[in-house]
Formats: C-alpha cells, structure tokens, sequence
C-alpha cells in the first residue's frame, strides 16, 4: 500500500512539476515579447523625440533671425528720430 501511495504522490507531483514548467514558458515568452514591445516602443520614442528637438531647434533659429531683424529696424528707427529730434 505504501508503494502505491508513493507511486500515486510521485505521478501527482509529475504532473504539477509539468503544468508548472508549461506555465514558467508561457511566463517567460510573455516577458520575451513584452521586453520586445518595450524596446520598439523606446526606439519610436527616441525617434519622434529626436523629431520635436529638430522642430523646436528650427523654430529657434527662425524666432532668432526675426527678433535681429526686429532689433534693426527698431535700431534704424532710433536713429530716425533721434535725427528727427536734433533736426527741430
């Protein structure tokens, strides 16, 4: 009787090692692709991070050249008026 039971506890814990290791693979291939969706995610990520840098670098330079050229005509026009003042 006691070989039996032996016997049925072992075929028990066979099939609970089995379900166990299916289950530890499914684990396992879920992080494989999660870790594979995280990855795309960070290079798309980097990608259109790069994107918003260039157009913010781009807006830059366009606001810079706009604010000098503004500084000279605002220069231009204190010259005029200083002239127009010592003129009077």
């Amino acid at each position: 009787m006691e070989d039996k039971t032996a016997e049925e506890i072992k075929r028990h814990f066979d099939v609970v090692a089995e379900d166990l290791k299916d289950e530890i693979k499914l684990v396992a291939e879920g992080y494989s692709l999660l870790n594979e969706k995280v990855d795309e995610f960070r290079k798309e990520n980097a990608e259109e991070h790069q994107e918003i840098l260039s157009a913010v670098k781009f807006s830059y330079a366009e606001l810079d050249h706009r604010i000098v050229a503004l500084e000279e005509k605002f220069a231009d026009i204190e010259k005029r008026v200083s002239h127009l003042e010592t003129v009077r």
